[in-house]
């Protein structure tokens, strides 16, 4: 019997027989449909979270003064000063393999004025070589330079959000905003990062378009503070390779404990640790989807292998009749396996369109990020394929097996 053949006829038993045909694929439509959604969703979060940790970045490790609260900041700040200029200058001169280190101060403002509005940002204090660190892009003017940091400019660059905010549609290079009770010159405006998000890992990372950065000095010269706040809010450290993330958070935080008197008053973030952390949970999310999709493919074969044992007592006579005329024996295997193939391949092809279809309503409905991978259509169909061919055979071989003059008797 010819491939061809045994197809149309494959095709002509499954439409005869619609509702039943369609009830066995739901097993391998669920679960290529499953495996199709759940890589989908993982492969979008692992994409999400490679952006994410790009602006924490790969090779920097992130020092960050603790929010205490006041009666625990009194007593620690008795002993230490807090993250500040200092810890960012030892770090630089005594920790090996740092590439360079930029601070960074944090101010709470009350009120973020201009001539066209008004607006409720986060305001930082940065070096010039913050853009560099945290891949932060300019769409107009420039970012601060060594020169604005060292003579204490009173200049911001300010993001997208920031910027329909205070000065609508009307251009914003050179106009002036009032934070607090500063005057700023505006000498950039940051592009815009899309869907960024504000946390990772329980990292706080804040958003770029609703942020206004000035120089550190600035910050630090004029503008007023708590006393028991910490002087800067981060220091972030690049190092010469991501490699070195953890054993470089070792060295810094034993510097550190030193200059702290042993105060508890700051934290260490390793982006690097965080990646992997976050991979080890997408593997493990990976398989327990997996399995739960396995479930799904391995009922489906089982319901094929029910369906065509039945289909096989159904066509008992028409088995015996194909034989009678000459049929062979591997005729009619090879009819019930293509049959069984055909079951699958067609679930396996819904089950790929309901895969894209979640896919989808997550990325819309949730808001999750996903990325549709070739090679995860290519597995799950392949895995579907193969349960339908190895469920197929065993209906296959009892067909072939059928005595010719039993059954021609059978009614």
């Amino acid at each position: 019997m010819k491939l061809r053949e045994a197809l149309l006829t494959s095709l002509e038993n499954i439409s005869a027989h619609k509702l039943r045909s369609a009830l066995t694929m739901l097993g391998i439509v669920f679960g290529v449909g499953a495996v199709i959604a759940m890589l989908s969703i993982g492969a979008g979060a692992e994409r999400q979270a490679l952006e994410t940790i790009s602006r924490l970045g790969l090779h920097n490790v992130v020092v960050r003064a603790k929010q205490l609260k006041d009666d625990d900041a009194r007593e620690i700040r008795a002993k230490s000063l807090g993250v500040s200029m200092r810890d960012a200058e030892a770090i630089r001169d005594a920790v090996p393999g740092v590439d360079l280190v930029a601070p960074k101060a944090e101010i709470e403002p009350w009120a973020v004025l201009a001539a066209g509005g008004s607006a409720e940002p986060q305001v930082y204090g940065v070096s010039e070589r913050h853009a560099a660190l945290v891949n932060l892009g300019v769409a107009e003017g420039r970012f601060l330079d060594a020169i604005d940091v060292r003579g204490h400019a009173q200049v911001a660059v300010i993001g997208d959000a920031v910027k329909r905010d205070l000065f609508g549609h009307s251009p914003a290079l050179g106009e002036h905003l009032k934070v607090n009770d500063v005057w700023l010159e505006v000498i950039g405006v940051l592009a815009s990062s899309g869907g960024e998000v504000d946390s990772f890992q329980g990292v706080q990372l804040g958003s770029t378009s609703t942020a206004i950065y000035l120089p550190v000095s600035t910050v630090l010269r004029k503008f007023d503070r708590d006393a028991l706040d910490s002087p800067l809010s981060e220091i972030i450290v690049r190092l010469d390779s991501a490699e070195k993330g953890r054993a470089t958070a070792k060295m810094v935080s034993a510097l550190l404990d030193q200059l702290h008197a042993g105060a508890d008053d700051y934290e260490l973030v390793v982006p690097e640790a965080l990646l992997a952390e976050s991979r080890r949970t997408q593997q493990l999310f990976n398989v327990v989807m997996g399995c739960i999709a396995g479930i799904s493919l391995l009922v489906g074969g089982i319901g094929i292998m029910n369906i065509m044992l039945a289909s096989v007592l159904e066509r008992t006579r028409e088995i015996g009749i194909r034989r009678a005329v000459g049929a062979r024996r591997e005729d009619i295997r090879f009819q019930f396996i293509v049959e069984s193939f055909a079951i699958s391949a067609i679930g396996g092809l819904a089950g790929i369109l309901m895969g894209l279809a979640i896919a989808t309503a997550v990325s819309m409905s949730a808001g999750w990020a996903t990325e549709v991978k070739a090679w995860s259509i290519l597995l799950a169909t392949g895995v579907a394929m193969a349960v339908g061919l190895s469920s197929g055979i065993y209906p296959a071989v009892r067909a072939s097996n059928l005595d010719p003059i039993e059954s021609l008797r059978y009614e």
